[in-house]
């Protein structure tokens, strides 16, 4: 008997740690983040997560694909979200619409676009984006869309205008660009990573530029709540900011491969080459936002595309819309 007794108190500390470690996880605050879209070109966020970071923060992280920035704005003013991870434009129409429910930016992930241009013929040696754009017909995503906006403002800066030297296709639906262009239609087609590596890969185009590095940096995808959680969870958000940042400085500072390895459950279906080519790729053009804070610079170039474009009725002050205090103080705290 006694024996028995030792053995059940012994089994029953043994299990005890696990037991706390079930009422941590139990204890973690969720927080319902909706995004634009999955791709690599998040890996940080991704990797935060794998990594454990948001849980050393005491967070759970709900992450739900919207599928658009139109969704995720609207799951973050329904409260359907906590938090929202698309292109600011997106709170920006809110504003400038008059709306006395705008969310508030409080972190930048990406900093430029993260497409690139394929074209069907090799000139990675002798593109050249006045000439070799000349009369020729590209797809670029839909009309008002930021992808098409932002690469329409690029061809501006080249001295090519739609319809006069050059052709913007926006007739096909973003998700089908590819497809259209394998068969047969347009001269040029952008595509973000993997998609863009495979294609060249597979012998199908050739990429021969970054769209992001002809644009300059852009607040491409930023995180944004409405003011009142802000308000009411100081600490979530700077849990939340950290454990990105974290991402950032793990993605930024690891090998390719070993990232690859570590973002590939959450990328069913995809080769680790390809995301270890993809994290390449984007590293190469530094796409992402270190210290994840906006900058005004950045913020007066998106407004520059979108009004190039006829989409904005008016232009926005900075503060309306950003708050830098969170992870400005974060980056400061973590680096010195």
């Amino acid at each position: 008997m006694k024996k028995l007794i030792i053995a059940i108190l012994t089994l029953a500390f043994a299990v005890l740690p696990l037991a706390a470690c079930a009422a941590d996880k139990d204890e973690l605050e969720t927080v319902r983040v909706s995004e634009v879209t999955h791709s690599i070109f998040y890996a940080p966020m991704y990797a935060a997560d794998a990594l454990g970071y948001f849980e050393e923060e005491g967070l759970k992280i709900e992450l739900t694909n919207a599928g658009g920035a139109d969704a995720v704005m609207a799951a973050v003013l329904s409260g359907g979200a906590d938090i929202g991870f698309c292109g600011p434009e997106a709170a920006l129409y809110v504003l400038i619409g008059g709306s006395n429910n705008v969310p508030k930016v409080f972190g930048q992930l990406t900093k430029r676009d993260g497409s690139f241009l394929v074209s069907r013929v090799d000139e990675a040696d002798t593109f050249d984006w006045s000439k070799s754009l000349a009369g020729k017909e590209i797809l670029a995503g839909r009309k008002g869309g930021v992808p098409a906006m932002t690469f329409e403002y690029i061809l501006n800066e080249h001295g090519l205008y739609d319809g006069q030297n050059a052709t913007m296709n926006y007739d096909i639906n973003f998700n089908y660009m590819t497809a259209a262009f394998e068969s047969g239609t347009a001269d040029y087609c952008t595509m973000f990573e993997p998609v863009a590596s495979e294609y060249e890969k597979a012998g199908k185009g050739y990429v021969v530029a970054a769209v992001g590095e002809a644009s300059g940096e852009v607040p491409y995808t930023c995180y944004m709540a409405r003011e009142n959680y802000i308000d009411a969870n100081p600490d979530i958000v700077e849990g939340f900011l950290r454990a990105v940042m974290r991402g950032i400085a793990y993605v930024n500072g690891t090998e390719e491969s070993a990232a690859a390895e570590l973002l590939l459950p959450y990328f069913d279906g995809t080769a680790a080459s390809s995301l270890e080519t993809s994290l390449r790729s984007y590293k190469a053009i530094d796409a992402w936002q270190e210290d994840m804070t906006m900058t005004e610079a950045a913020f007066g170039r998106l407004q520059d595309i979108i009004e190039n474009a006829g989409e904005l009725e008016r232009r926005a002050d900075f503060a309306e819309l950003v708050d830098t205090s969170f992870s400005s103080a974060l980056y400061r705290e973590m680096h010195g």
